[in-house]
């Protein structure tokens, strides 16, 4: 599998099937799996921090992009998530 890399765009499916732009904005391992934090290009563009909606999505063997089932793994992404962003700030 391809590493993803920062900044990169994807195009995804919400439940609706509309396709949305997302962007890499952190990628991480975890344990062994991967994962990534992605937002909408559109919020990225912006460049308003506060109002960007991050998601974070686990990256299978095939590197298609799947959700993250449950709260425990999803708060275990975010507070990686949060390290990786403060220890960038310093």
């Amino acid at each position: 599998m391809e590493k993803i890399e920062v900044g990169e765009v994807f195009t995804i499916s919400d439940e609706n099937d509309e396709e949305m732009e997302v962007e890499v904005l952190a990628a991480m391992n975890i344990e062994g799996t991967d994962y990534v934090a992605v937002a909408f290009v559109e919020d990225v563009k912006e460049e308003t921090d506060e109002d960007i909606d991050i998601f974070f999505l686990k990256v299978d063997q095939e590197g298609d992009f799947t959700a993250i089932d449950s709260d425990k793994e999803f708060d275990m992404v975010s507070a990686a998530f949060e390290e990786m962003m403060d220890e960038e700030e310093e």
